[in-house]
């Protein structure tokens, strides 16, 4: 496999692209194998976690299968139809609009905490304290707050083990993220004090999922989400 390393460690999303590419183009063909976990964080230049955290992403695109042992095969060369949303983009100056995107966030992602509480597995939770801890060491850094905050919630959505979830959330989230941008999302992720008890907030969501509590992973979801609502709507109203 031709692949290149990156020249920043913990940016899984380029090991994604590196190896969607290569599937998407031929150049991997469904069945092939690809190298193992180890032999992939070297030539990527990454930890181990990393490299798994890519995996599951691209497991849940339904690109490759992963099997017991860690061995990954290709599985197709192409993505699945997305569930698709109406085009928002020229809709995002509306404010009603994006009170709607959000009030759908919501309601899918306090869905996906109860599901993901109950089907999530060993793996899920390591890739998603793995995310916390990155988090909790760069309180206050606008791009890796932006990064590790969609990460958290993108692993939670690939937790229910449902690709439907996890098509519903990708295709939500990239409409939050230009809403984001257009709301200073300096006060979100460069505020220390929001940037710790964001922190908080992932964190009493994943002890939810570790303990199995689906309504108690309801319930801290919700108490995050409004608390992101309330500061988007403060610049949407200013």
């Amino acid at each position: 496999m031709d692949l290149s390393k990156l020249a920043k460690k913990n940016h899984y999303e380029h090991i994604i692209e590196q190896i969607k590419g290569l599937i998407l183009s031929g150049g991997l063909a469904p069945g092939d194998k690809l190298p193992s976990t180890k032999d992939l964080s070297e030539q990527f230049g990454v930890g181990r976690s990393t490299t798994r955290e890519a995996l599951s992403a691209l497991k849940a695109m339904g690109l490759i299968d992963i099997r017991q042992g860690g061995n990954c095969t290709v599985k197709s060369t192409s993505l699945p139809s997305p569930t698709l949303l109406p085009d928002l983009q020229p809709l995002l100056a509306n404010r009603q609009t994006i009170l709607e995107l959000l009030e759908v966030r919501k309601s899918l992602e306090v869905s996906n905490a109860a599901i993901a509480a109950v089907k999530r597995d060993e793996q899920d939770l390591l890739l998603l304290e793995q995310i916390l801890t990155e988090m909790s060491q760069h309180m206050g850094n606008e791009e890796v707050g932006e990064s590790t905050d969609l990460r958290f919630h993108s692993t939670l959505a690939r937790s229910t083990h449902n690709s439907i979830m996890v098509q519903l959330f990708e295709t939500i989230a990239s409409h939050l993220e230009l809403v984001i941008r257009e709301t200073r999302r300096v006060e979100i992720y460069a505020n220390q004090a929001v940037s710790q008890q964001f922190y908080e907030e992932h964190r009493a969501i994943f002890q939810a999922l570790k303990d199995q509590d689906a309504h108690l992973a309801q319930a801290r979801m919700k108490d995050h989400l409004q608390h992101v609502e309330g500061i988007l709507l403060r610049y949407l109203q200013a």
